[in-house]
């Protein structure tokens, strides 16, 4: 039977912020598109640097098999013929044209007669690494069989358009509502793990979608000349790669180039000495001729291949290669050089723009119980016995954390050298503990002069570690005088007598919080020993972002961004790779957590990359900080199990001029649960581990010790290599989230508002139903009740049927997406600019012109606070003067009523009161007086303190 004849459509929608080539600030942009020897194009957009075609583009498809060995190459001009509004013709090229950008897709993942299309966004590729190109290209790229050219995502009837030339056929544009809905949808279908075309790697790697590369590993080099210190330059087309200059031509580095920009047939590599251009030995492979590898299969052995010299004659020298095409899961890809980062140079910035996975330091607690001292020495005799009574305290630190113990108070069996705290001070340390604990026992002379009267280090390493409450054994430790202070950790050391007596541990019972308790990742506490088995795995890919803000202009190529993502979950963070000079960056990178409680948060921010343009010298003097691009908060215990959710997330950041959208980051996102009995366990257990509840730390020592834990963390990640900057750090942990923000509070305030609606809504309805506006209702109500009160046994069955049923009903319109950053929710929307610099100022305040307007705005509000919380005593001291006899006609009154309530309470059943007193309160209007009740009157009548109040 003959196959059926197919051909392939390349549908060229739109491209999007295209290089000005026309000396006006402008360009009249076309695409032409390659295809086994056959060449179409578009009609030129004059004068449109986003100019939209909707043109498809037909080619014949000579055999469909060999489809997987094909590419698609697609270029962008710039038309000078073009003015007004003149059409390109046919398939002959132009006199005169500007390079505009170009894109290579491999043809072996377009989609089948029948399958679903979306549209596609490439980046434009340079053509060599001295174009100026910018910009995008959306295209819909399918196969379909000879006939009628039908897109399925599009039900419209297409519009066959007439020219002269090849094939083309005309998409109706989408305009009105249409357009605006779909510009508006969330859900976005990539092809993740390489759709019908994918291999192995998809078993683990099917959460983005596949990239290809071809890799090129240079191990070393023999029977090289001796030319002192060589390097090896793998050369593909216009891309060059090159490794460091060692004496021992020993390089063992790897090259990625990605399928998309492959400009040759063939690979080149070069063996060069440092500083010249000739080679001492040439070596290529024919890229028809590259195997495939896809994991889990071992890495490919590199082999030696003989090089030829400058004459093309093979010698004795030879270098270790291995070449090879693969994905992004290829073990080689996260240190791999990569060909769309030819432009960064140096050590440190190639270092910045790799994927990397952090392991951020296990924190502990170290509580330091200062109980007392003995036989202190002042440094002055005089004023210890005659002048004053000292002011003695304990000052403790470690590393930048400092606490300081209460003044000693003054006790009648203690003498001034024996001074009783009994106070604990909390320190945050993590693992591998470097730090030391440093005491010092002060006595606070006058303003500004502490003298120090015996000190003391204590190595953390050497402090005793418990899991539980059980306290640890208290020790003496003597005192060294002065500021030398050795280490005195033993307690043998005693030079004059002076000893203090402490309780040092590492709780590792707590769960040291980094994050707001609200949106944690992780609630275990330290020792790995009180762990609860993990309930199932998180699996994330990053599969790229759209509409980025330019960050940074460059090169007078405009504006751009080098956007990387950051991700975190418990103890592990993970880094994307740096997408070089694109607002529309795809890593397509995947990785995995163990999940231990599904009530967390998974926490992904996107960084534009400031250190891609920073010297290789490295000038250490000026401070690079990447910019925040946005974040997305995912709460596991919203997803469904085993269920892959992609979705594009908007990235809102709060400027202090207003809430920006700074574009939209693309997500993939999977929850698998291994145990399902573990999974609902899970909700029972407390939220946070045992020592929480049983010693609770104090709320203004969470708050502290949080600020310490994220400067800890901050601290090792920033020792990491490549280095994570202490503001990704602080802006992934929310670290300002505890400062006063008018625009928080009010966020809060309507949150609360939207709460107490359920209750205030029934207050209404009950109102209603007292009104008698609606008789049938009301009738209906007090038929209801007075079945309630006969039958009060029915009361909770039909509450919990009711909630019950009510949780059924709203499944049918239950959110089917993940929830994410609300403008409207966060009162983003309606903040000042005053409350925004007020937000964004530092802590303490540097607006030393305007604190005075805030102070007393603040002033304001809080005298607002302060009537309710007064109105609110005023109610509960007239409860206590019922029977207080402050007024002794009142309580006599009261104690008579309630003599007369024991005994109407005992002689009628309880049924007929609460139904008296239902009927009674559901009464008519008529029946109803204007005026407050009795009881109500007595009430207000009672006394408060409010009036022994200066």
């Amino acid at each position: 039977m003959a196959k059926v004849a197919e051909k392939l459509v390349v549908e060229v929608v739109a491209a999007h912020n295209l290089m000005p080539k026309d000396g006006q600030g402008s360009s009249s942009a076309y695409v032409e598109v390659e295809f086994e020897h056959q060449r179409r194009r578009t009609r030129a957009r004059p004068k449109e640097l986003n100019p939209v075609w909707n043109e498809r583009l037909v080619f014949a498809v000579a055999d469909p098999d060999d489809l997987p060995y094909r590419a698609i190459d697609v270029g962008v001009y710039n038309d000078r013929a073009a003015s007004g509004g003149v059409a390109g013709g046919g398939g002959a090229a132009p006199h005169g044209r500007n390079f505009l950008g170009k894109v290579r897709v491999p043809a072996a993942g377009v989609p089948a007669p029948g399958e679903e299309v979306v549209p596609q966004l490439f980046t434009l590729e340079k053509r060599s690494l001295f174009s100026h190109i910018r910009g995008e290209i959306t295209l819909k790229i399918y196969r379909t069989n000879s006939g009628e050219v039908v897109v399925k995502s599009k039900p419209e009837k297409p519009v066959k358009a007439v020219v002269s030339g090849p094939e083309v056929v005309a998409a109706p544009p989408v305009t009105g509502p249409k357009k605006q809905q779909q510009q508006q949808q969330p859900e976005t279908r990539p092809r993740l793990g390489g759709g019908t075309t994918a291999d192995k790697a998809s078993a683990t790697y099917d959460l983005v979608e596949q990239m290809q590369y071809l890799y090129v590993r240079v191990v070393r080099a023999r029977g090289v000349a001796a030319v002192g210190e060589t390097v090896a330059e793998v050369k593909l087309g216009n891309y060059r790669g090159v490794t460091p200059a060692t004496a021992a031509h020993h390089w063992d580095q790897v090259f990625a180039f990605s399928k998309e920009t492959i400009q040759s047939s063939f690979v080149e590599v070069f063996v060069r000495a440092r500083g010249s251009d000739d080679h001492v030995g040439r070596v290529w492979f024919d890229l028809s001729e590259v195997p495939r590898r896809a994991p889990p299969d071992s890495t490919l052995a590199p082999q030696w291949h003989i090089m030829e010299d400058r004459k093309g004659e093979r010698g004795a020298a030879e270098v270790m290669i291995a070449v090879w095409f693969g994905t992004q899961a290829d073990e080689a890809f996260a240190e791999a050089w990569h060909s769309k980062a030819a432009g960064v140079h140096g050590y440190g910035p190639l270092g910045s723009i790799k994927s990397k996975v952090y392991v951020a330091p296990k924190l502990w607690y170290l509580r330091v119980s200062v109980i007392e001292a003995q036989d202190l020495i002042p440094m002055d005799k005089g004023p210890m016995v005659i002048g004053r009574y000292p002011e003695l305290f304990v000052r403790a630190q470690v590393g930048s954390q400092m606490l300081r113990t209460r003044p000693a108070p003054v006790a009648a069996n203690r003498g001034p050298s024996s001074p009783f705290w009994n106070e604990d001070l909390m320190f945050v340390v993590a693992e591998p503990f470097e730090e030391f604990l440093v005491l010092s026992l002060e006595d606070h002379v006058s303003p500004g002069r502490d003298d120090v009267l015996g000190r003391l280090v204590v190595p953390v390493s050497s402090i005793e570690r418990r899991w539980d409450e059980k306290l640890v054994v208290s020790r003496w430790f003597g005192l060294d005088r002065g500021t030398g202070g050795g280490n005195v950790a033993s307690g043998n050391t005693n030079r004059f007598g002076s000893r203090v007596h402490l309780r040092l541990s590492l709780d590792g019972g707590y769960h040291v919080l980094d994050e707001a308790t609200a949106y944690s990742s992780d609630l275990r506490p330290t020792g790995k020993q009180l762990w609860q088995p993990h309930v199932g795995v998180l699996e994330l890919g990053v599969l790229g972002a759209t509409g980025l803000i330019p960050m940074k202009a460059r090169d007078g190529r405009g504006a751009t961004s080098d956007a990387y993502c950051v991700a975190k979950y418990g103890q592990k963070w993970i880094r994307t790779r740096t997408v070089i000079d694109s607002v529309c960056p795809r890593w397509n990178e995947q990785y995995t957590w163990e999940v231990f409680d599904p009530c967390t948060v998974i926490t992904v921010g996107v960084f534009d990359n400031c250190h891609v343009d920073k010297p290789a010298s490295g000038n250490t003097t000026l401070a690079v900080r990447d910019n925040c691009i946005g974040k997305v908060r995912i709460r596991l215990s919203t997803l469904e199990t085993d269920r892959v959710y992609t979705h594009a997330y908007p990235l809102l950041m709060l400027h202090p001029s207003g809430v920006k959208k700074m574009g939209e980051l693309h997500l993939a996102v999977r929850f698998c649960c291994g145990n399902a009995g573990n999974m609902f366990h899970a909700y029972v257990r407390p939220l946070l581990p045992k020592m929480h509840y049983i010693e609770p730390l104090l709320v203004r020592q969470v708050e502290s010790l949080r600020f310490q834990a994220t400067n800890v963390v901050a601290a090792r990640l920033g020792r990491a290599e490549p280095p994570l900057g202490r503001e990704v750090v602080e802006y992934m942990l929310d670290h300002r989230s505890h400062l006063w923000s008018m625009r928080r509070s009010k966020a809060n305030f309507f949150r609360l508002v939207t709460v107490l609606s359920g209750p205030i809504t029934i207050g209404r309805w009950f109102e209603l139903v007292r009104s008698w506006n609606r008789p049938v209702h009301s009738c209906l109500a007090v038929f209801t009740f007075l079945v309630f009160v006969t039958m009060p046994e029915l009361i909770l069955p039909t509450a919990f049927l009711a909630m019950a049923f009510t949780g059924l009903w709203r499944y049918r319109v239950r959110s089917r997406h993940p929830p994410h950053m609300e403008m409207r929710l966060s009162h983003a929307d309606a903040a000042t600019v005053d409350e925004l610099d007020e937000e964004f100022d530092t802590f303490p305040s540097s607006r030393g012109d305007v604190v005075r307007f805030r102070y007393d705005r603040l002033r304001s509000v809080a005298g607002r606070v302060q009537t309710v919380v007064g109105d609110i005593a005023t109610q509960g001291e007239r409860m206590q003067a019922l029977l207080s006899w402050r007024d002794p006609r009142a309580t006599v009154l009261f104690s008579i009523a309630c003599v007369l309530a024991a005994v109407i309470a005992y002689t009628i059943p309880m049924k007929v009161l609460v139904g008296l007193w239902g009927l009674y309160a559901m009464r008519p209007p008529r029946f109803r007086s204007r005026m407050p009740s009795p009881l109500m009157n007595f009430f207000r009548r009672l006394p408060s303190k409010a009036d022994s109040l200066l």
